[in-house]
């Protein structure tokens, strides 16, 4: 015992590496940025999703041309974007031309600290723009000011052409051209379907701005209301309720639809986590509904089909991260009230006064918050019980592999929360590929047992009474709504079959009808994994281990397929893979890591999905079997696909 003590104490071995003075590196700033981009904006990506960095190259240099507008000058912003470049031009009063080189390249520099003219903008660290210029393979600044013009461009961070003050006709304002670094950003491509929502956004929080998008104008006349009528996917039951007061924008309504939607904003700035503003607004909206009617009604059933949005202005925002995407802050200011007195003081007066004045509001509001008890208390025995045996089944030996971090438990890295996600696969052998591969950390793993229940036109009840949908929700642990979510991505991992297509459409139908602000909210996505493996036949009968892209490919489609097969020659040996199951844990490797292929589940209001659902998921109708037999693909005389 005593030597194994002796043993367990014994001081570690002393490494034999030199530690000079040699070893401390001051970074440059723009190494810095380059070297830990996700310091500044997140997690990079390719632009397949909304949040991915390019997204947020053009929203630092976007803010600046807001604030600009927020402060009353500038009525129009001008911004072109091609697959791979970004032009923004404001008619805002221009950088200072003195200053247009440390604004664009001297970290911490900039007009927002002290200075009244920005104490509500979104940007007050004087970082943003100096990450697009970091991280850009070219970036041109440009400033316009009482007829003189300043212009500046950039490598990498690196000035490559400063030209002088030169006189000019062209109207204040301040001019941002960039081309993300393709080193950085791998394979990165603008996508209209992301940036459209951001600029849409902008003009509904800036009453009266007229952003041009490639041509495109784009204005709000009515604010958040008009926010929500662009975002809503089901008729709303009554009026919206839009609220305006000093630094604070309000507007409320109820949907038939299960669950809470929210859009929260500070400054101009989407707060797509939430904070401390959203807290208080949920805290006080539903506080005042419930004294105002004088009924001992639960919070979970005054916001149950609630689709609301708050923005608020905020002296000297603190964010939980670089990306803005939650507010941290306690206060409105330095010497102004708590973000949550400030908006429980406004709602109790305005929301109240509302539902006062009007009475056919209030009582459609009423009803649907009735109708919603009832339904809860309808199932609280089902719910008891299904909680119960949520608890007793042991997911992580059964259904679930659960990974060690959760997308709630992490702060301030954005990256690393993004990377939170759960495969929800068909069968124990597809699960069992992917759980030997996955990284433990971040990726979990939920197996179905064969096809799950077609839920469409049912009621919330079958999720409890239903073992699969009850344990997967418990998995998720969204039960009580979306804010205590696991995981940021929600992958369908299915198999490329008939049989795994339909399990695929009844997961999404699952999503859709009892958690849509999951789908909202971007969470859910569909795992692409190849058709085909395309080989060189030679190296495989030699024995030897693929050598790279020359040797194998992964074929996502036919096209790919065939591109292999020319690239090959007549060495090529083709696999169909029929099923996940089929593919090793070692192939799987690749089709998870890095470069993952994902298809976001998105729905939008003119996806008509209401209709779409009822097309394809009721019993069967003259109407689909017409459908099928018009849009049976025949291959040949033996098969129907």
């Amino acid at each position: 015992m005593a030597e194994e003590l002796e043993m367990e104490f014994q001081a570690p071995e002393i490494s034999s590496v030199s530690y000079t003075g040699d070893d401390i590196v001051t970074l440059d700033w723009k190494d810095h940025i380059r070297r830990r981009p996700g310091m500044y904006i997140g997690k990079l990506g390719d632009g397949t999703t909304s949040d991915d960095g390019i997204y947020v190259l053009l929203k630092e240099v976007l803010d600046n041309a807001i604030d600009e507008y927020m402060m009353g000058f500038g009525k129009q912003v001008e911004v072109d974007v091609t697959e791979h470049s970004v032009r923004v031009r404001d008619y805002g009063r221009g950088i200072p031309l003195d200053k247009v080189l440390d604004v664009s390249s001297k970290m911490n520099t900039g007009a927002k600290y002290d200075s009244k003219a920005f104490k509500k903008s979104v940007g007050l660290n004087g970082v943003g723009i100096k990450a697009v210029n970091a991280l850009s393979n070219s970036f041109i600044i440009e400033s316009c000011r009482d007829g003189e013009c300043k212009r500046i461009i950039y490598t990498h961070g690196d000035v490559v052409e400063d030209c002088a003050v030169a006189a000019t006709d062209l109207p204040n304002g301040t001019m941002v051209e960039f081309v993300p670094d393709a080193d950085i950003f791998r394979d990165f491509r603008y996508r209209d379907e992301f940036i459209i929502p951001l600029l849409k956004n902008y003009t509904f929080l800036n009453v009266g701005l007229a952003i041009i998008f490639n041509g495109k104008r784009f204005i709000s006349r009515n604010g958040l209301a008009d926010l929500l009528k662009e975002n809503m996917t089901k008729e709303q039951l009554y009026p919206l309720i839009h609220l305006k007061g000093e630094d604070i924008e309000v507007a409320i309504t109820h949907s038939n639809q299960y669950g809470e939607e929210y859009y929260s904003f500070v400054n101009g700035q989407h707060t797509t986590q939430g904070g401390t503003h959203l807290t208080a607004f949920k805290e006080s909206a539903s506080r005042t509904i419930k004294e105002f009617f004088g009924r001992n009604f639960e919070y979970a059933d005054i916001r149950n089909g609630m689709v609301a949005a708050v923005s608020i202005k905020v002296e000297e925002p603190v964010f939980e991260s670089q990306t803005k995407t939650k507010l941290g802050s306690r206060d409105m200011g330095p010497d102004g009230p708590t973000v949550a007195k400030f908006i429980s003081d406004f709602i109790k007066k305005e929301l109240d006064n509302y539902l006062h004045r009007n009475k056919e509001v209030a009582d459609r509001m009423l009803s649907k918050i009735q109708e919603s008890e009832r339904d809860r208390k309808a199932m609280a025995g089902v719910t008891k019980q299904a909680r119960e045996r949520a608890k007793k089944v042991n997911l992580n030996n059964s259904k679930l592999r659960d990974c060690q971090i959760h997308f709630n438990d992490v702060k301030g890295d954005d990256a690393l929360k993004d990377a939170t996600s759960i495969f929800i696969t068909e069968g124990d052998s597809a699960a069992g590929s992917i759980t030997k591969i996955r990284d433990v950390h971040t990726q979990a793993v939920f197996s179905l047992r064969g096809k799950p229940l077609n839920t469409f036109g049912l009621t919330r009840k079958v999720v409890y009474e239903n073992e699969e949908f009850n344990l997967l929700q418990a998995a998720l642990n969204i039960e009580d709504g979306i804010d205590s979510l696991r995981y940021n991505k929600v992958i369908i991992a299915t198999d490329a079959d008939v049989d795994g297509m339909h399990i695929r459409l009844l997961l999404l139908t699952f999503f859709l009808q009892f958690f849509p602000d999951l789908i909202k909210k971007g969470h859910v996505y569909v795992l692409q994994t190849p058709l085909f493996r395309v080989r060189n036949k030679k190296t495989v009968k030699r024995g030897k281990k693929s050598a790279g892209n020359e040797e194998v490919y992964y074929c996502y489609s036919d096209e790919e397929r065939l591109s292999a097969i020319e690239r090959l020659g007549e060495n090529a040996e083709i696999t169909r893979f029929k099923g996940l199951g089929e593919i090793s844990p070692d192939e799987f490797r690749g089709f998870i890591g890095p470069d993952i292929r994902l298809d976001r589940v998105s729905l939008r209001k003119e996806d008509a999905v209401g209709s779409l659902l009822e097309f394809y998921m009721v019993k069967n109708t003259p109407d689909r079997q017409l459908f099928i037999l018009e849009n049976l693909v025949i291959e040949d005389d033996s098969q129907i696909l």
